[in-house]
């Protein structure tokens, strides 16, 4: 019953605001309506030329989560003769389309409508709020149990100059992510006030490789500063859009070629950026983040190819917070990936990934050996019906450390991925895990699109932790006491298994809402690791944990607004 209420609440909250929202309007708008994205409306990107950007919103593979709605495009006969040109093509799996360079809330001057502005096409604008309620009721990430009803607000603008000065050509987007009604400690994954995630400068030449087979220009672009971006699945780069503050680095990334082309290699050297909530954020000046990402397109109506190196380079902080802080770490990951369609009977999304390297302990004088792998399997239909329906499946594993004694560790590390697709609630990410999964979406109106999800979680160790259940691993606020993880391996490998929904509404192109819900049932590893724990019913000290099922709900209602 308390269920059904609070979801009662936060439909007639959205209802209210979206009704209000809508009598705001001054203007009719067509909406088009296309295959996923994660929380944002799809804008043009004004690095691409229009064709392009036609090319990339009408095709169905715009992917990151549920079916999105984008305003319709109108193409006429000169650039329907363009549209065919790039060779880029977008995955249709799950959530692994990146965001687009500058973000999709970004437009040209020129393009937001204003007559006066109508010259200003060397001048990239935009503005975005997104407000989020959350309902999580004995939320497993905490070792408190009990009802919490955290609100979350990010405000994002953007800047930048292109053409005008070329070479030159710079990016600024400022971003401040607050929390409120949150009964915990505010963390860097929740809070970063006033900060700057992109700040840079950049050499691009137009014709720096000359041009492909398609008389596309192939150009040179050297970028230095601070950069929020993604690339590849998303997996080891990410911004993380679902989470309320964003990552970020400091250094230089090489490009050449670009999306639209047959070839492209991106080559980066990155120090990730420490969010310190409410000063200035600051660069790991102990952590070195460096890689080559190779893109081969020229079969893309049949696979992508995507082979690549990265790779971890940290010298260990004595004061670091967590352990891992601590050590002298080093990671060469080599991998590939590859997506594609066979015709019209199904598309596919596989990934592999082998990690090497060591991890040094200064203190002890202790030494382990990196031998982790990850690899994913996404195989998906879409149905011809007008409901546009599709069905999808996949396998997620990354290795966990078989033995903590052994002088090996096989822990799989994501480096900077996304959390959020592996878990709606976050518990699990893309270490120590397999996943299976399988999917449904559809969409029944142009504006209206539904995605149902049942996965399963096991640990592939059972010796090894769970990522971020009882305050483990969470944040940077507050320590891990060590209760996610069984080193003798007694509580089992079975986690749990999750039922996820959610309803996607367009108001408008420019304001999106979305509902959803998750209930997360506990397996063994959960239920054993809590009632291992010291209770804090029996009078033990902090840090404790209320004992409970681990069963978990999780509610959520979202608006994300474009303003420009």
């Amino acid at each position: 019953m308390r269920l059904l209420c609070v979801f009662f609440s936060a439909v007639m909250t959205g209802i209210f605001f979206l009704s209000s929202v809508v009598i705001a309007e001054d203007k009719p708008r067509t909406i088009h309506f296309q295959s996923a994205q994660l929380s944002e409306v799809l804008i043009n990107n004004p690095r691409l030329s229009d064709a392009e950007n036609v090319a990339k919103n009408s095709s169905n593979d715009l992917s990151k989560s549920l079916p999105a709605i984008v305003p319709e495009a109108k193409l006429d006969t000169k650039d329907a003769s363009k549209q065919s040109t790039t060779y880029y093509r977008r995955s249709d799996s799950y959530a692994t389309n990146p965001e687009s360079d500058p973000p999709r809330y970004v437009r040209r001057l020129s393009d937001i409508g204003v007559e006066r502005f109508k010259d200003f096409t060397w001048l990239d604008v935009g503005l975005e709020h997104r407000t989020r309620y959350e309902w999580r009721n004995n939320d497993v990430r905490r070792i408190e149990g009990g009802e919490d009803h955290p609100i979350f607000l990010r405000h994002r603008a953007w800047i930048g100059i292109r053409d005008i000065l070329d070479p030159f050509r710079f990016g600024v987007e400022f971003q401040d992510s607050r929390v409120v009604n949150n009964k915990h400690v505010p963390t860097d994954q929740e809070r970063n006030e006033y900060d700057l995630v992109n700040a840079y400068g950049e050499l691009y030449f137009k014709k720096g490789l000359g041009v492909d087979d398609r008389n596309q220009d192939r150009p040179i672009r050297f970028r230095v500063g601070r950069m929020a971006y993604e690339t590849t699945d998303r997996r080891f780069i990410a911004r993380n859009e679902w989470r309320n503050t964003t990552n970020s680095f400091e250094g230089f990334r090489l490009n050449l070629g670009r999306e639209a082309n047959d070839w492209e290699l991106d080559l980066f050297g990155l120090q990730p950026v420490k969010r310190l909530q409410t000063r200035f954020d600051e660069a790991n000046d102990r952590l070195w983040f460096f890689g080559a990402i190779g893109h081969w397109r020229k079969w893309s109506d049949i696979v992508t190819l995507q082979p690549y190196y990265m790779g971890q380079k940290q010298t260990a902080d004595p004061n670091g917070f967590t352990t891992t802080n601590r050590l002298d770490r080093e990671i060469h990951m080599p991998g590939f990936r590859a997506y594609g369609k066979v015709g019209k009977l199904f598309d596919y999304d596989v990934s592999y990934n082998h990690q090497l390297g060591y991890n040094h302990d200064p203190l002890t004088q202790a030494t382990t050996r990196q031998d982790a792998q990850g690899y994913t399997i996404e195989v998906g239909r879409t149905f011809d019906h007008p409901w546009k329906p599709k069905l999808m499946g996949f396998y997620g594993y990354a290795s966990g450390d078989r033995n903590p004694n052994d002088g090996e560790d096989n822990r799989f590390d994501r480096f900077f991925g996304f959390a959020r697709p592996w878990s709606a609630d976050h518990y699990v990410i893309y270490e120590n895990l397999k996943a299976p999964k399988i999917r449904m979406d559809f969409q029944p109106t142009q504006k209206l699109g539904f995605e149902l999800t049942y996965a399963w979680y096991f640990l592939a160790s059972k010796r090894d932790r769970m990522f971020d259940i009882l305050d483990g691993n969470i944040n940077n606020t507050i320590k891990d006491p060590g209760f996610n993880r069984d080193r003798t391996g007694q509580s089992g490998d079975f986690a749990g298994h999750a039922f996820e929904g959610r309803i996607r509404y367009q108001v408008t192109p420019k304001i999106g809402a979305t509902l959803g819900y998750t209930h997360f049932t506990a397996g063994d590893f959960v239920k054993n690791r809590i009632a291992a724990s010291p209770s804090c019913a029996t009078g033990h000290i902090h840090p404790c944990v209320d004992h409970r099922s681990g069963n978990t709900d999780f509610l959520y209602f979202e608006v994300l607004i474009s303003l420009l």
